[in-house]
């Protein structure tokens, strides 16, 4: 009869393979390490909640259940140089000295508009997002990069992230304001070089295929907004049926001084106030044009807008060209107020006709008109089931634009640009 082998079944080997088994539990149990994403802006809070928009920092969030994510972006005020934020790593850069680095507190093209001196720091804001983001690739190797902001994000992000796959995000000004010539030649350039390219609205989605984009490169995604404050404010807030509210820069674009020429249409109402929320380069010529119902209270932190938008009846986005060409693309702030369930009266602009239909959730009128904008808000203010109708619906709008909702979108073609 042949010889058959027979391992050791001792204690000695029992343990070994018991600890083997254990181990290889182990290994098995370890998670995959996640990708990481370069991400670079413009804007973003110096601190959580603090009047800055947050919807980069938001979306950032959303998507770092998928992804590492690590923002570049420029120092403001005396935010932390470097920190981590819910499981986000920021990073700022220094660009000017202190004393005088404010071109990107705010919007960077309103800001060389104000104050033609602000042009000496751009060179050293491109050098320093340049040196930032090729720190940032080295240190990270990231699999990808978003990049906000087509010009100057885009640019730089082009020239110093060699074949980094990307996704470049437009959000209005650097769209429609700056035209012909290099600007132009340059955007084609980073467009050309991007998996994706996703903008707020249909009417952006054209600009951006005048501009060489292919169809199947464009995504219209609206910014997300953070329901969670403004749900828990209208919970505990009661609102005020005369209390009407405008929340945005207060720069050309945004029409504030359209909304002070239609107050002034208006007959009294002592029941009538006006909350403008935000500040700006036109901040100074606007308080001297308004009447004594409006309150200026400057630029406010995110639980603090929240409790605007719940007490607030009618909110107020009379979107203008600009001289300059800018134009919005799709407030968050409009978008926020209706989460809120606030009526909205806005300009018949593109992306906020993309989501306000005159007479169903909201009132359009057309821009720069400023005796239609004052029948529209006399016609909510003396209408209480019109208010609670177009309130209503707009509540129900704002759901398909929650973070959660945006962030899927993203995840989406974050994950088409990593695996195609």
């Amino acid at each position: 009869m042949a010889n058959t082998y027979r391992p050791r079944t001792g204690p000695r080997r029992l343990l070994s393979a018991q600890l083997l088994s254990r181990a290889e539990c182990n290994i098995m149990s370890i998670p995959t390490p996640k990708p990481t994403l370069l991400v670079a802006t413009s804007t973003l809070p110096a601190r959580a909640g603090d009047g800055t928009p947050g919807f980069v920092l938001d979306l950032a969030k959303a998507v770092s259940g998928d992804f590492d994510v690590v923002i570049v972006a420029p120092m403001v005020g005396r935010a932390a140089r470097h920190e981590v934020i819910d499981g986000v790593t920021i990073h700022r850069y220094s660009y000017f000295p202190r004393r005088f680095q404010d071109l990107a507190d705010g919007a960077i093209v309103e800001n060389l508009r104000a104050k033609r001196s602000r042009w000496v720091q751009v060179p050293f804001f491109f050098a320093a997002m340049a040196f930032a983001l090729r720190r940032a690739n080295k240190r990270y190797a990231p699999a990808l990069a978003h990049l906000h902001w087509i010009i100057p994000q885009g640019i730089v992000g082009s020239a110093v992230l060699g074949d980094l796959p990307r996704v470049v995000t437009t959000l209005g000004g650097d769209l429609y304001a700056l035209q012909g010539g290099a600007p132009t030649r340059l955007k084609r350039r980073v467009i050309r070089g991007a998996r994706f390219v996703t903008c707020m609205s249909a009417d952006m989605a054209v600009e951006l295929e005048k501009l060489g984009a292919r169809s199947d490169q464009v995504r219209v995604i609206p910014m997300g907004v953070d329901v969670g404050p403004v749900e828990r404010a209208v919970e505990s807030t009661p609102r005020e049926s005369g209390r009407l509210l405008f929340v945005g820069r207060l720069v050309e674009k945004k029409g504030a001084a359209v909304l002070l020429d239609a107050l002034a249409l208006l007959p009294a109402d002592e029941s009538r106030s006006v909350i403008v929320v935000g500040d700006g380069p036109l901040r100074g010529r606007l308080e001297a044009q308004a009447g004594p119902e409006v309150e200026f209270v400057g630029q406010r932190g995110r639980d603090d807008l929240a409790r605007e938008y719940a007490m607030a009846s009618v909110a107020l986005y009379p979107s203008v060209p600009a001289s300059n060409g800018d134009r919005d693309g799709l407030p968050v702030a409009l978008l926020e107020a209706m989460t809120a369930g606030c009526v909205v009266i806005a300009s018949r602009a593109p992306g906020i006709v993309d989501v306000i239909v005159d007479g169903v959730n909201g009132l359009l009128v057309e821009p720069g008109d400023a005796t239609a904008l004052a029948n529209a808000v006399s016609r909510v203010e003396g209408d209480a089931a019109l208010r609670e109708r177009l309130g209503s619906a707009a509540r129900e709008t704002a759901r398909d634009y929650s973070v959660e909702a945006v962030s899927a979108k993203y995840r989406d073609i974050l994950g088409r640009t990593l695996h195609g």
